[in-house]
This record gives C-alpha cells, structure tokens and sequence, in this order.
C-alpha cells in the first residue's frame, strides 16, 4: 500500500472564486442551530482545518457569514462550478474498479435533476445529505481516485477520515453517519452537532452513496397501494386501483413518487404541494399529469378520472388540509389517504403550515423558528382530525413511515396512540409497514434491491431488466407476479432520473440470483460493470419501531441490534460499500439503519461475496421477523433452512397458545 501520491495536505493550496447559483436550483432553508459563542468558534475550526493556514483569514469571515445565514458552513466557493452528474464511470479517475463506481453514485446524489437541495449537498428528505461541505466532498473524491483493492476507506458523518490497509474480500467504503451516544441521541443535540461541524443526517442512500432517484420510492408506494387495494378494499390480486381515489400531500424527493405510482397502478390520485418548484419538476417530468390551484379543480379533474377508471396523477398546488376540508364539506369518499412529507422534520421545513405561503414558511423558518414551530403544531393537529372524519366515512388511511403520526403525537395529540398516553403501543392509524409491506413483503424477505448500470448505456439497463425478469417466476406468488409486471413495464413508464438505475422489490434467493447473473454478464462483455445496493427501507437493513420494525410485536421493535447485525455481517462478507445510519426517513433518535452497495467486475470473488452476502442481508431480517413469530416469516426461515442444511439455521420459535396466558392472568 503506497500512499505518498496522495495529495491531501496539498488539495486546497489554490483557494477557488467565489461561484454564482445557477438560477432556479431550489435553496435549502436555514437550518436551526442555537448556538453559543463558544460553539460557534469551534464550527469555525472544524471548517477550517479542511484548509491550509495561508487562507484562513480570507475564510475564517466567509464561513461565519454561512453559518449565520445557513445555520451550516457548507463551504460553497468549494463546490465545482455547473452541474455534477453520474458520469459513466470509464470517466473517473481510480485505482480499482469499486473507486471509481462510488464516484458515480456520489456524483449522481448531487445532480441538480436528483437532489433536492443540490448546493446544500442534500438528495432528499429535506435533510439528507451526502456530506456536510463540499471541503468533504473534495477530499472523499480525492481518496476514491487513489484508492487500492488493497485499502478500505472509513467515512465519518461525512469526513473521510483516511485510508486503512485491509484486502481485497474487505469492503473499500465504509461509512456511518450521525451515530450520537444515546444521552445526546435527540433532535436538539444533532442540530448542534451538525452546525459544529461533527454530525452528518445521512438519511438513508444519500449518505450512504446509493440513491437512484425518486424510482426507488415509487416501487415501494406502487407495492404499497396495490397491497392497500387488496387486503382493505377487496381488490382481486390480479387486478390493479382503476375506479379508486388516492389522496396524499408532498412532491418532493421521496414522495414525489406518489402520484406516478398511483398511475403505475391504476388509480385516480390528488396529491397536494405548497412548493410550486416541486410540482413544476414532477409535471416537466412526466410524473404529474395536471396542475390544479384549487381544492375543487383539483377534484373535480380526479372524480372525472375515477368515474372512467382511468389513473391520474393531480397535483394541487396548495395546503393537504385545505383539501381534505373541502373534500368532506362535499361528502366526498376517499378510497385510500396517506401523507409523504418530510415529517421526521416537520421544525425543519418538512411540513408547511395551513394557512401560510411556501415562502413566508421559508421566512419564518430563518427568522421566527418558535412561531413556525407552533404554526405546524396547530396543523398537524388540524390535519389529524380531518383524517378521523374521512377514516369514519370509510377511507383506508395508513401512515407512510416519513414520522407523520409521531409528529402528530409530538405536536399534543395523545389519541393518536393506541393507548391514548404514549407510543410505545404505536399508533390508531396503521404504519404502512404494519399493515401492508411488513406482512405481505418484508416477512417474506421482499425488499428494494436495487442496480445502476455504471457504464451510463441504457442498452445495459434493458439488457439487466431482461435478464432479471427471466430470473423470476410470476406464477410462484402474487408479489413475483407484481415485480415481474413491475420491471416489464419500467421503461414504458420512464422511471430512471438521474443515471441509468432500476429498482425490483426481491426476496433473498431472488436477489443472489439476479446478481450473480449480471456478474456473469459482465464478465462475458455482455454489459459493463453494474452497483448493487437497496434501499435501507428494507426486511432487515433498518430498525424502526414507527416504519420498519412496525410490524414486529414481540417488543424488540426499539432495539438496533438487527441493523447493527446487517451492517457488521456484510462488512464481514465483503460487501464493496457498507453505511450505517441515525435517523434516516423518521428522524433522528427514531431508527438505525444499515445498507450497502456491492460493484459487480464479473470476478469470481464477486460471485464468492454475492454468495454469502446476498442472502445474509435479506434474511437477517426475515429471521428477526420470524423469532418476533411474525407467520410469513416463519414459513420463509423454515424453508430457507431446508435449503441449506448442514450451512445455514435459522432459530424458529415454538408456538404458543395464548389461552394458557389469559388463564394466568384472571
């Protein structure tokens, strides 16, 4: 391992010009911090021991000024001028093929046609960033243009901390964000934390280098709706949503998936934005199919939908309450409701008051944080007792794990538990993992398995859809039916933003499968070299007892271990990327999340990695479902162990029969 090439010390010599914001790129708001004098002088050291001392005067006024207007030094004179894109990866500079391919990835998360606040480095969920400046982008960039199969790289909430000697069955990434001691492990201590310079919210795949885009997120509502259909509205499983009305709020990153994939699968749906910058990208996109600026237009275009059992994705520029008001003064039935804004940080800008423009949202954010946070309060409670009207005329509501309903308890509102006091029961309203995914995907071991085709071809990307659909039996169950049908119709339903990417919900054997066949496709020269990775909204990659873990009863839904479990186990397997995170989609203090991202060179030791790794990485969470006795994933674990006796064992618990408990307890 020779690292005298390296030119770390050396990196920021020449301070680069200031650079102008490309018009109309949407701006992060100011971030809360409260900072003291004394913390304020130490997020000034911390930015600036990125720099050599020669240029600390010049930066020393320039980074204050960031902090007091941004509440975070982002380090902007730093960032590379135009846009930065997921280049096909012969492109970039490196030493080994996974160097190379994690750029890409990076790259792809800051594009201006994929992240939500690109010159802020977040991708998505109001918050999530790849790093904290772009000091750290540089470096991070830098380690992965010389970085060996010989090395790994360790990432701490953003800042690399350097290159380790280990070998080529070790990952060469591995990442954690935001891991705070659990004394200081609350929304407060972060905020000052990551204004200081130490903490990084990576969500989920925007720290952890693998979001693909909003596709990932319309697969999972796409399962989700169909799921709701049929277990709540007596659906046939081979029929789609047509005749049925989805209303919702939010546009932007993740849940800007909602209205594309309601017409995915058939339904007429409303979706409601208060960011007119978001519903101009989902409609120039394709993903909104009309604009409407009242409640009644709205409507009204969506009933016309319905009747004639065609899909439509409406998007109606105004607040979600002024909507759902308007449809029960007119009586008018929803089939299913859900919320996607960013709600794990509803403080932070994720949810827009009633009542209030985007924009004087933004004011009050910067200016009157405590007036904003009592505005939001005074809707969350609004917005819960609307969905109570519309849930007792019939609607089928389920909360989208983005912490709605824990906001909704937080603002006041103990009704919103089970137990009417806390929520440690959960909550009167389902989570959609509860419900839906958690039994009918997760405790199967069906999660968001995930490729980018790094050679930036779309040719690959369809010959990679092909061979996973040959990979999959659609007759075995209907959620093999459901993604076949899924990646059939991918690119008729123009998914990709951003690189050449494609997400396919899988079980475990399901995604082994397809990845040792696109290694071996590699290897042939069939297609160039591909990244794997899923999303961490997953069987068993994220502990999270409000999205999750929903599902798991036995009381081990607030414990980390499984994640933990994950991320070490494919460390150990040799997994090219590994991250772990706080906090990621519900926020922070609220969910551990582990994930991963595998570079298929068509190398026999990738086929070796994929063998064991790719089944541990689903089944670790099938096999923590089925000790909390969850019956799918019973069934699953007993016939994994029959397929690999004298290998692997998965622990099935004993049945019990709660009769015999009643009578203790009379």
């Amino acid at each position: 391992m020779n690292t005298s090439h390296l030119q770390i010390d050396t990196l920021f010599d020449v301070l680069p010009e200031p650079k102008p914001f490309a018009p109309g790129i949407r701006r992060a708001p100011r971030r809360e911090s409260h900072l003291s004098l004394a913390d304020k002088k130490q997020a000034l050291k911390n930015a600036l021991r990125y720099i050599p001392n020669q240029h600390h005067a010049t930066l020393a006024p320039e980074f204050l000024a960031e902090l007091e207007e941004h509440g975070r030094i982002y380090g902007y004179r730093f960032r590379p001028e135009g846009n930065i894109t997921g280049r096909p990866i012969d492109t970039y500079r490196g030493q080994c093929v996974e160097g190379r391919a994690i750029q890409v990835m990076m790259d792809n998360n800051l594009d201006f046609a994929v992240a939500l606040y690109p010159y802020e480095l977040v991708t998505y969920g109001e918050t999530g960033q790849v790093c904290q400046n772009w000091m750290q982008y540089h470096l991070i960039k830098h380690y992965l243009e010389h970085l060996t199969q010989d090395q790994t790289l360790v990432i701490m909430s953003g800042h690399p901390l350097g290159l380790f000697r280990s070998h080529p069955l070790s990952p060469r990434v591995i990442i954690t964000n935001g891991l705070m001691i659990g004394q200081f492990d609350n929304q407060a201590q972060f905020n000052r934390a990551a204004a200081i310079g130490v903490a990084n919210y990576g969500q989920m795949t925007a720290g952890g280098m693998m979001y693909i885009g909003p596709q990932g997120i319309v697969h999972g509502t796409y399962n989700t709706l169909l799921g709701a259909g049929r277990l709540k509205l007596g659906i046939d499983k081979a029929a789609d949503l047509a005749g049925k009305l989805f209303v919702s709020s939010g546009l932007g990153g993740m849940s800007g998936a909602q209205g594309k994939a309601a017409v995915i699968a058939g339904a007429a749906s409303i979706i409601a934005e208060v960011d007119i910058s978001r519903i101009e990208t989902r409609h120039s996109q394709g993903w909104v199919t009309a604009v409407h600026d009242t409640a009644q237009a709205a409507v009204d275009a969506a009933l016309a939908h319905k009747q004639a059992g065609s899909p439509c994705a409406i998007a109606f520029h105004g607040n979600i309450i002024d909507l759902l008001a308007y449809m029960e003064e007119q009586d008018i039935l929803v089939d299913l409701m859900s919320d996607q804004t960013s709600c794990h940080a509803a403080y932070e800008g994720g949810y827009c008051p009633q009542g209030i423009s985007f924009e004087e949202r933004t004011r009050l954010l910067a200016e009157e944080p405590e007036a904003f946070r009592k505005a939001v309060d005074e809707s969350l409670v609004k917005h819960f007792h609307l969905i109570k009207k519309h849930v007792a005329r019939g609607s089928y509501f389920f909360d989208y794990g983005n912490s709605f309903l824990k906001a909704v308890f937080d603002a006041g509102v103990p009704e919103v538990c089970k137990n009417g006091e806390n929520d440690l029961d959960g909550f009167i309203f389902p989570s959609y993992v509860e419900d839906i995914l958690g039994p009918e995907l997760f405790d199967y071991g069906y999660g968001p398995f995930r490729w980018c085709c790094l050679s930036g071809k779309e040719e690959d990307l369809i010959k990679t859809d092909q061979a996973a659909m040959d990979c999959i039996d659609p007759d075995r169950r209907y959620q093999d039916r459901d993604n076949w049908v899924w990646v059939r119709d991918a690119r008729k339903n123009a998914l990709v933003v951003g690189t050449q990417c494609r997400i396919l919900y899988q079980d475990a054997l399901g995604r082994m499968n397809i990845a040792l066949r696109f290694n071996e496709m590699v290897r042939e020269g069939v297609i160039g070299p591909v990244m794997l990775g899923r999303d961490h909204h997953d069987t068993g990659g994220t502990d999270s007892p409000f999205r999750e873990t929903s599902n798991i009863k036995d009381g081990s839904n607030i414990m980390a271990e499984m994640a933990t479990q994950c991320f070490a186990g494919n460390a150990a397997r040799g997994m090219s990327m590994i991250a772990l995170h706080n906090g990621g989609g519900v926020g922070i203090g609220k969910s551990i999340n582990g994930g991963f991202g595998m570079v298929l060179d068509g190398s026999e030791r990738v086929d070796t990695i994929l063998r064991a790794a790719m089944p541990f990485d689903t089944m670790v969470g099938v096999a923590r479902r089925n000790w909390a006795r969850n019956d799918n994933a019973m069934a699953t674990s007993r016939e994994y162990n029959a397929l690999y006796p004298g290998s692997d064992h998965i622990t099935i618990p004993h049945p019990l029969d709660d009769s015999l408990l009643e009578g203790l307890f009379q």
